[in-house]
């Protein structure tokens, strides 16, 4: 009984969370505060970064941030150096920054499609380049996590031409890198939802025809009848970092209230 208490325990384990101002990645941030993480959390927008920051530190937790975007790689070893230098290691490791792009391929310029590929691929390539450098030297295991959507898997006809490819290299991004680091102990996994609430999709949570109409057809296709809020895929991270999951690696677990089942 009492291992089996402990399986889902993360006291003083040193995280790290690129893309936290956002909702996932602010609902993560909270989360792991309440289980006595030590966070170092990162952020494009630096105000936004500032009221995280201290909202988890009135919660108790021993957080850092870093005000910066996965855009380079000195902005991931900068990331990763905060961490370590906050908290002595790095453990856990949260890819949650990325961004969309609409249009119909035929009329999408290809910075568009570009910035998509960079927000979503290379920054999160670029994070586990360099946190898995940080955990390789370390050389007792990890967890990383990476942020996908069901889009990965399902196609949609509504101009997601740069986003869905984009999703489907993060999952195949983490089945690669769980090859390559399984013999040092390090799990990489994806969680990937369908729409939640965030600041880009808030509006189909409205009431205007249009809002209601997309969530109508949304809400056609999962069995739970709902969308989701971000507090929804929590538990998946906090069972990806644990030890709960510590035979688990290069999955794909499809938070969606049922919608890749239909």
């Amino acid at each position: 009984m009492a291992a089996t208490r402990t399986l889902f325990d993360l006291q003083g384990k040193s995280a790290l969370i690129a893309g936290a101002t956002g909702a996932l990645g602010s609902a993560a941030a909270k989360a792991l505060a309440n289980a006595g993480v030590c966070l170092t959390i990162a952020g494009g927008n630096a105000g936004e970064l500032a009221r995280l920051e201290k909202e988890v530190q009135c919660a108790g937790a021993q957080v850092v941030s870093v005000p910066r975007r996965p855009a380079t790689p000195a902005d991931t070893d900068a990331m990763v150096a905060a961490a370590v230098s906050a908290h002595g290691r790095l453990d856990l490791v949260l890819a949650a920054s990325g961004t969309n792009a609409v249009a119909p391929i035929v009329d999408m310029p290809v910075e568009r499609f570009d910035l998509v590929m960079e927000a979503n691929v290379r920054g999160s390539w670029l994070l586990c380049q360099s946190a898995g450098r940080q955990l390789l030297k370390q050389g007792d295991g990890g967890s990383v996590v990476l942020v996908s959507s069901t889009r990965g898997r399902l196609g949609l006809a509504a101009g997601y031409s740069a986003y869905c490819p984009s999703k489907a290299a993060i999952d195949l991004l983490a089945k690669t890198l769980a090859a390559e680091w399984g013999p040092s102990r390090i799990r990489v996994n994806v969680i990937a939802p369908t729409v939640f609430r965030s600041k880009l999709t808030e509006w189909m949570y409205g009431e205007d025809e249009k809002a209601r109409s997309t969530r109508n057809a949304m809400l056609s296709r999962i069995p739970l009848g709902r969308l989701a809020e971000p507090d929804d895929l929590v538990g998946s991270v906090l069972f990806f970092f644990s030890d709960a999951s510590r035979f688990c690696t290069g999955q794909v677990l499809y938070i969606d209230g049922g919608y890749t089942a239909c």
